[in-house]
């Protein structure tokens, strides 16, 4: 049934309370909430113990109160604090109708809030004496309750830490009103939900941080998606190593304003299953659970860290990854505990009730169990306490508000609610601040600052080929210019000369055709006088031309001079020009030089992701044979065997064998190269699929060499092909032993712990699986971590994990079976005794066929231990041997559980309880 926004109290409630955000209920007092002044008192605030009558349970002691953000930045913060789960009490007033039926009678709950504690009348004379960490009248706010209760916790969310505020009480008593009320016709009426938001938008940048919320209902043992109602089966994931719970399936929307998050919780409870009964006219038949991500980032620590450590800000290695704080805040508002004599719930409403019962009986077992500090703690009993288990005994900071009501017709209920706020009072968190390293922003920063340095080097690189280029053209045009100059020059001074000698030739002969005809005219001088002056002037001539001749040869050997010099140049520019290609390749071998760098650290920023992308199948028991080709590495023989096997000859295990030998095959697996290792397993893995060479294997010592190698290898390949070679071996039962008795098992189980790939937690668990047939290894097995590693590997999702893991589920269990009914075993299953029932029965009806046909018989042989009947009942794993003896598709399964169905007394009576017809 939908209904509007609201919280678990109804008409049953009274006073100022107004439930499902309906109107607000008129109390003959309420003129005393507008003088209520009292301060707001932090729940970590120091109880008062003290009183005259006998206090049954006391609080744990005064704590200081919530310090502010500025103190948990600190440096000098623990990794964790002890942190006491907070306890108050809210009283609701009396509604119209108690008023007229208990009108002659006390409250049977009488605050003293000053002393923070409440007493809880026996009778008229007698009354018990309970301390809390704030004790909250009838007149209490909504705001005052958000400032005691509430605040603290969101405080520690925005400062990275986990917190959880629950509400738990009768129906009726005022727990929806206290969370979840939405305030939209009266603001002073917001409940904590509400203020929680307001306080955590006013804190955050938007800007930098991210918040988030999903709303979800758990109804009838089923997780809801309170934000998409299609989405009504939500699996529960655990992490395996730290314990964290989480909800991948569930809707996650982030939140920009305050708006958006009322619009939110509006439509959450409009999907909310809600009745009519005579407790509450509108009572929650579902647990509301509110989680609210908040994602910050510390700001200013790379800016400190670069100005300490030296003048290099731009730097790869001063880049520090900027620092991310995780908070999550769980608000859950549960169903309100109800007797069916009271409540009057018939047909489907009594059953939500039973379910509503169930998953409150099994919180108050995991309370009392931390406050006891029990070795074991009931978590995996309900799916409610799966999901509160960092809330209480984890590291979650949480405040508990108790809500009761004042009618001395409820006190056994009063009574109840006031003994479980006790118990959890006494249970102990260790706090512990989420906060990490952001890699991502720091890959997008090394990518942006590889972008510019490369975008600056391709710049100054473009730059400086341009100038030599320059330079270059510039060089060569000045010489080609001082060539045409030389060239244009000599020509000039060759035609000068030529032309000057032509001159003085033709003055001489017309000096000497003047001189024939003066000769002839007068007859004055003699011929000799003339020829002795004509030779004196020839002379002249020649000493003339012989210094002009000079000159132009010392002009030439000059201009020879320039050249030489000009090439000289050219031959410093081209040096020049070769030691700048040298620089140039200088900076290209840095810049790859610095691109393998961040390479490198983005490779291993993204291991985790590109590892489980890169599954291989090749190592499976009928393609294994396959890899023969590539044992390349293991001696000078087998090499020229590959060479061979590269021009089409394929050498065979048998040849390879015969002429390697074994005792040389297995001293390669410890050789100090590490793919001369790999090589090396893989043919033993391929030697060990025939059954012919395992015993061979085993007494060379193979076994012992693999299972050496599981725990002294860090390779992920040697790890998969080992553990597959040691699954072939351990099809043998002798074989069995003697790796259960070399500590085989521990060395399988650690392996799966640390393993990420499918393929390699595939042959793990098929080898754990082959052990778990075996009758005589049971005990050992289970003791040495056999059955845990088995359900550790289910949170890899591959299908094919899943199968291997049901199969030695279903092995193990039958070899139970087989002693439950020789009389050698009377105790419960160990599987049960593990927890891996949950699983069995999550996974009874899975798609796969290879899983649901291994689990369905699993289940079948359990059930044949009537010791089980009871653990399997609780479960839920009766109606799951009832869906297979009825609707499985093989035949001796189907007979096998009806078989077991009729045979079981305790399965017979607890059907005809639920009136199943069979």
């Amino acid at each position: 049934m939908a209904t509007s926004s609201g919280g678990g109290s109804g008409s049953g409630g009274g006073g100022t309370y107004s439930y499902r955000n309906g109107a607000t209920h008129s109390h003959k007092s309420s003129s005393k909430l507008d003088t209520h002044t009292h301060k707001p008192l932090s729940l970590n605030s120091s109880s008062n113990s003290s009183s005259k009558n006998h206090v049954k349970s006391k609080s744990l002691g005064p704590s200081s109160t919530t310090q502010r953000r500025n103190s948990t930045t600190s440096k000098d913060h623990h990794p964790s604090v002890p942190g006491r789960v907070r306890v108050a009490v809210r009283l609701r007033p009396r509604n119209a109708e108690e008023s007229v039926a208990d009108a002659d009678f006390a409250d049977c709950v009488e605050l003293q809030p000053e002393l923070k504690r409440l007493k809880l009348r026996k009778n008229n004379w007698d009354a018990d004496t309970y301390a809390f960490d704030e004790v909250l009248t009838e007149f209490a706010s909504q705001k005052r309750v958000y400032e005691v209760v509430a605040r603290p916790v969101v405080e520690s969310v925005l400062d990275g830490y986990n917190g959880t505020i629950m509400a738990y009480g009768q129906t009726g008593t005022g727990k929806t009103y206290t969370l979840g009320r939405l305030g939209e016709e009266d603001t002073a009426a917001r409940g904590i939900m509400v203020r929680s938001m307001e306080d955590i938008l006013a804190d955050v940048s938007l800007e930098t941080d991210s918040v988030s919320v999903s709303y979800l209902q758990l109804y009838m043992e089923s997780i809801q998606d309170l934000l998409d109602p299609a989405n009504d089966n939500i699996t529960i994931v655990e992490d395996p190593r730290t314990g964290d719970v989480s909800l991948p399936g569930a809707s996650l929307v982030e939140i920009r304003d305050q708006q958006s998050f009322v619009e939110l919780l509006r439509l959450g409870e409009v999907h909310r299953f809600a009745a009519n009964t005579k407790l509450n006219t509108e009572s929650s038949r579902s647990h509301a659970i509110l989680m609210v991500h908040v994602r910050r980032s510390i700001k200013g620590r790379d800016a400190g860290h670069s100005s300490e450590n030296g003048n290099h800000p731009h730097s790869v290695k001063s880049l520090k990854p900027p620092v991310v704080r995780k908070g999550k805040l769980v608000v859950v508002d549960l169903a309100g505990s109800e007797r069916i004599d009271k409540s009057g719930s018939e047909g489907h409403t009594l059953e939500e009730a039973k379910s509503i019962n169930l998953s409150l009986s099994a919180l108050g077992k995991c309370i009392n169990a931390l406050a006891e500090n029990s070795a074991h703690v009931p978590f995996r009993d309900s799916k409610l306490t799966r999901l509160l288990r960092d809330s209480f005994g984890g590291t979650a900071r949480t405040s508990l508000v108790i809500t009761i009501g004042p009618s001395p017709k409820h006190r056994g209920e009063t009574a109840s609610t006031i003994m479980f706020g006790q118990r959890a009072m006494k249970v102990e968190n260790m706090v512990k601040l989420k906060e990490e390293f952001d890699y991502k922003s720091l890959a997008r920063k090394l990518d942006v600052e590889l972008d510019k340095l490369i975008m600056e080097h391709e710049r100054q690189q473009k730059a400086f080929e341009d100038e030599i280029e320059r330079m270059a053209t510039e060089a060569q045009h000045r010489l080609s210019e001082a060539e045409r100059n030389y060239i244009d020059l000599l020509e000039k001074e060759k035609s000068k000369y030529e032309k000057d000698y032509m001159d003085s030739i033709r003055k001489l002969e017309d000096q000497l055709a003047m001189n024939q005809r003066k000769n002839e005219d007068s007859h004055i001088k003699s011929r000799a006088e003339v020829y002795s002056e004509e030779l004196a002037d020839l002379k002249k001539m020649l000493q003339k031309e012989t210094l002009l001749r000079k000159a132009a040869e010392g002009e030439v050997n000059h201009l020879k001079i320039q050249v030489s010099e000009l090439k000289m140049s050219e031959a410093s520019r081209k040096s020049e020009i070769l030691k700048v290609h040298k620089m140039l390749e200088e900076e290209v071998h840095q810049k790859e030089k610095l691109e393998r760098e961040i390479a490198i650290l983005q490779s291993q920023l993204l291991q985790l992701s590109l590892e489980s992308d890169q599954t291989r199948h090749q190592f499976e028991r009928d393609g294994l044979e396959k890899d023969v080709s590539s044992v390349d590495s293991l001696t000078s023989q087998v090499k020229h065997q590959q060479q061979a096997s590269g021009n089409g000859e394929k050498p065979s295990i048998a040849k390879l064998f015969e002429q390697v030998g074994l005792q040389k095959i297995l001293s390669l697996l410890e050789a100090e190269d590490a793919d001369v290792r790999i090589h090396a397993v893989k043919v033993v893995a391929n030697l060990a699929a025939e059954e012919a060479n395992q015993g061979k294997i085993v007494e060379a010592g193979g076994l012992t060499s693999l299972l050496r190698l599981l725990q002294s290898s860090q390779d992920e390949t040697i790890h998969r092909v080992a553990a597959g070679a040691i699954a072939n071996l351990a099809m043998n039962e002798t074989n069995q032993e003697l790796i259960m008795s070399q500590g085989g098992i521990s060395l399988l189980s650690m392996t799966a712990a640390s393993a990420e790939d499918p393929q390699t937690l595939r042959m793990v668990a098929g080898a754990i699986a082959n052990l778990c047939g075996n009758d005589k290894l049971q005990s050992k097995l289970r003791g040495e971590g056999g059955i845990k590693a088995l359900l550790g590997m289910v949170r890899c999702r591959h299908p094919d994990v899943h199968a291997q893991v049901a199969r030695g589920i279903a092995n193990f269990a039958k070899c139970e079976s087989r002693a439950s009914s020789l009389g050698t075993k009377s105790a419960r299953s160990f599987l049960i005794e593990d927890g891996a029932l949950a699983w069995i029965v999550q996974n009874a009806n899975n798609e796969a066929s290879s899983i649901r046909r291994h689990i369905e018989l699993a289940l079948c042989h359990l059930a044949q231990h009537e010791t089980n009947a009871r653990d399997m009942i609780n479960g839920g794993a009766l109606w799951e041997l009832v869906r297979i003896s009825r609707d499985c598709s093989r035949e001796d399964i189907k007979t096998l559980a009806h078989r077991t169905l009729v045979s079981s007394p305790t399965f017979q009576a607890e059907m005809r309880r639920m009136r199943i017809s069979y």
